[in-house]
């Protein structure tokens, strides 16, 4: 099959380059067209209750989350001048479009007794800024009067102000939001600057819009920098500035199709579909060396071009597919995980890996056909004496150091497991920014002065309409208001119980010490304006639904961490149940910071059985090439070493289990494994070649492979270090990590698994083995599969072209 593609592939040059220009104009066209994804979250399944419950919670309440909040530090605040730049601050933000509302010291609301209409009406405490200090100290007096609004807009014990920017939630799921968040941004800024005041902006949506554009920022600077990188090795590896742009030139067309597919998949972009192009280019150079190596050992064996180009395609084809497969199936399993986002990002990285091998087998022979034959200085990287010792050392060791390999590895494998049960599972929100980013700096001041601004809602369903607002109700509320007071992880909480609270304050005239739950009394003179106050200018709308059978205490915390925050969660689930009796109340859990806890937890629950997957497939794979249980295990042995080494060097290294540090694991395993298929497969022709002479066969494959080995370790360790200058923790633990297995990868494949193969030898071998289900190399003849030779074969310019390589 594969000698007819390439005589179909060779004869159909420009139908094909004809065909592949049109593609990529059409999919770099909708590459065009893929938006950044604005949404928080997309973690959890949307059959998962914690789910089902955040949606319930927003089709009843319509708003989570949606807050920015601007706040500020110090006594000189309280002054006319600085004080009316506060109060004009917050009017000029309220016009920004995307702004519904502003709320803070300066933009307050009472409540005013009304006994002709027998009602409450809302008034703005203050009308215009203060004109004098005496003015100032009574706005600041009648503020301090207002219990409900301690601790949520000032905190008086360190003179922290807090503003409230209330978002339209629709637009800022759209490319909108940035122009809002950059008009904020200067306004507020340029308050800081009139006043000389320190001010500080935080908030989920400009968490979420500060973290998108480092994503916008960082993809286009990760992209080139791929590209230079992979084309500087190219070319310290050809020498040749031709081979260099020809690859790039088909790694770049492969990055536009990964694009093009996932416009015509509907994805947008996260900070995880960030790294696809980086990843494109970083695995897809390996291909190319992979393919010109075999051209250029082909071409100097006969002198022919075409000929050279047509056996890259028949001999190499089928090799090719298979490590990309098993790369591809790193990501692969990603798609049969319930989450939208790693489905995503799965998807669009097996199509990327898979059409990169496409293209490459494609594009590079047909260039080159249109090329001049090579000349002996793009040839000289055959002559490589430096790896030549390299190369004799790890056959030497593998040969004579077997003992001290096995030592090597036992102290380091016992060394991981130690290091694995140290391991902890722990995301934040945040996680992802670097520790000086002024995002995160700006979030401690909140933390610090307000404790914290991620939001936690708590549904409390009294399973019948009006219940609500019943006295049992309410005082349980307030007594779970109490208990979330002594935690410090808990802002001041907000509820159906403090409107009450509010109303009977200001039916007393705004008395402070009238700051209290209805009794008996007050009921009877304060219903008929309660009653006045139902329709849809009610306070206590916010708090309860249309039934009054469910409402909602807010609170907002801190980002503390998945770990912290479970053990808060379930300590204070305890409590509650023991206020609201679980026969009589439904009382839930949610908000985003509930959500992003669960997704965390599902997310590396998901990447854990994912990466199972990954381990069972990629067997599957190598059981077909190889046919043998004894063999897959010993193939195995040295490509797990590596995961077990990473894990724990976490471990040891307090570097927590999360989303971005468990996706190391399969997209490793995928690459890593490569090698293992390089090494077994050229270990099994030479068996053949050898007559069964297990010693010289290992010797010779061992000679055969390792050039191979280093040359796209090389490319892939440069390139997946790159990832470790991101500005994304996540991003960076990921590069880090993988360039930590892939490293260990190489020298388990290079020393372990021929140490192994000369340790068991026959014990090993099987006639299955040596009739191999699928087959990858033309093992009729001795065809040289990726792997450079060490001493580089001169052309006979008498040889015929049918010239076959030579036999041992």
């Amino acid at each position: 099959m594969w000698a007819w593609l390439a005589n179909r592939v060779l004869r159909n040059r420009i139908a094909i380059l004809i065909a592949v220009a049109a593609c990529t104009a059409l999919l770099g066209y909708k590459a065009t067209q893929v938006q950044m994804n604005y949404k928080h979250g997309g973690l959890l399944p949307k059959t998962d209750s914690a789910y089902v419950e955040y949606e319930r919670f927003l089709r009843t309440f319509s708003e989570d989350g949606n807050v920015m909040v601007v706040g500020t530090q110090g006594e000189q605040l309280y002054t006319p001048k600085n004080f009316g730049a506060w109060y004009a601050l917050g009017n000029d933000l309220r016009s920004i479009h995307g702004v519904d509302s502003i709320f803070s010291e300066a933009h307050l609301y009472e409540l005013v007794r009304d006994d002709s209409l027998k009602r409450f009406t809302v008034q703005q405490v203050m009308r215009g800024a203060p004109k004098d200090q005496a003015e100032m100290d009574s706005i600041l007096a009648h503020v301090r009067a207002l219990p409900f609004y301690d601790g949520l807009l000032f905190n008086d014990s360190t003179k922290a102000s807090l503003m409230m920017v209330f978002v339209n939630a629709k637009l800022f799921d759209t490319d909108e939001r940035q122009g809002v968040v950059a008009k904020v941004e200067e306004r507020v800024a340029r308050f800081g600057a009139d006043t000389g005041m320190p001010v500080h902006v935080s908030g989920l949506p400009w968490i979420r819009v500060k973290s998108t554009q480092l994503v916008k920022g960082e993809m286009p600077l990760f992209m080139g920098l791929s590209l230079a990188l992979c084309g500087l090795l190219l070319l310290l590896f050809f020498r040749s500035w031709r081979v260099m742009w020809i690859c790039l030139g088909v790694v770049a067309i492969s990055v536009i199709w990964s694009f093009g597919a996932m416009a015509l998949l509907g994805y947008k972009i996260t900070i995880l579909q960030s790294v696809i192009a980086p990843l494109v280019i970083v695995t897809g150079v390996p291909n190319c060396v992979f393919l010109i190596n075999a051209y250029h050992y082909e071409f100097v064996r006969h002198g022919n071009k075409i000929k050279s180009l047509q056996r890259v395609i028949s001999r190499i084809g089928a090799a090719a597919f298979m490590t990309n497969a098993t790369t591809a199936v790193g990501f692969t399993t990603f798609c049969f995980t319930s989450s939208d986002t790693l489905k995503e990002f799965g998807w669009v990285a097996t199509i990327g890996i898979m059409v990169l091998w496409a293209l490459s087998m494609l594009l590079i022979p047909i260039l080159f056909s249109f090329m001049p034959a090579p000349k002996s200085r793009h040839l000289s990287h055959l002559d490589r004496h430096w790896l030549d010792r390299a190369v004799e050392w790890i056959v030497a060791v593998s040969k004579q150091r077997r003992p001290l390999i096995y030592s090597i590895t036992t102290f380091l494998t016992v060394l991981a497991f130690i290091g694995i049960f140290r391991m902890k599972d722990e995301s934040r929100i945040v996680d992802d920014l670097p520790e000086d980013n002024p995002v995160l700096t700006d979030l401690r001041f909140f933390e610090s002065n307000f404790k914290g601004v991620m939001p936690l809602e708590i549904l409390v369903d009294t399973r019948k309409k009006g219940g609500a607002l019943t006295d049992p109700t309410l005082k349980r509320i307030v007594k779970l208001e109490d208990t979330l007071d002594t935690y410090p992880e808990f802002s001041k909480a907000i509820s159906i119980a403090d409107a009450v609270k509010f109303t009977k304050q200001a039916f007393y005239g705004g008395n402070p010490e009238k700051y209290a739950l209805l009794n008996s009394t007050d009921k009877a003179f304060i219903m008929p304006y309660l009653e006045g106050a139902q329709g849809k200018e009610g306070m206590a709308r916010s708090f309860i639904d249309s039934t009054r059978q469910t409402t909602r205490v807010t609170v907002q915390m801190a980002d503390v961490g998945t770990t912290r925050m479970e053990g808060l969660l379930d300590r204070l689930r305890m409590q509650v149940d023991s206020i609201f009796d679980p026969a009589k109340y439904i009382v839930t859990f949610t908000g985003t910071s509930v959500v992003f806890l669960k997704g965390s937890s599902y997310l590396v629950d998901n990447l854990i059985t994912s990466l199972f997957w990954a381990v069972i497939i990629i067997v599957g794979l190598m059981a077909l090439l190889f046919n043998s249980f004894r063999i897959l295990v010993v193939a195995l042995i040295p490509n797990m070493i590596p995961l077990l080494f990473t894990a724990g060097l976490m471990g040891f290294f307090h570097i927590p289990i999360k989303p971005s540090t468990m996706l190391v694991f399969g997209i490793a395993l995928g690459i890593a494994v490569d090698n293992a298929i390089h090494f077994l497969a050229r270990y099994r022709l030479e068996l053949k070649l050898t007559g069964n002479d297990l010693q010289k066969s290992v010797d010779l494959a061992t000679r055969e492979v390792s050039v191979g080995i280093i040359y796209t370790s090389v490319v892939l360790l440069a390139g997946f270090s790159l990832f470790g200058f991101s500005h994304f923790g996540g991003i960076r633990a990921l590069g880090i990590l993988t360039t930590i297995t892939l490293l260990v990868a190489m020298l388990t494949n290079l020393l372990v698994l021929p140490a192994l193969l000369l340790s068991l030898n026959k014990r090993i071998m099987s006639k299955a083995f040596q009739e191999p289900l699928l087959e990858i190399l033309d093992e009729e003849e001795d065809i040289e599969l990726m792997e450079l030779k060490l001493d580089r074969p001169t052309a006979s310019p008498d040889a015929p072209e049918g010239d076959e390589m030579e036999q041992r």
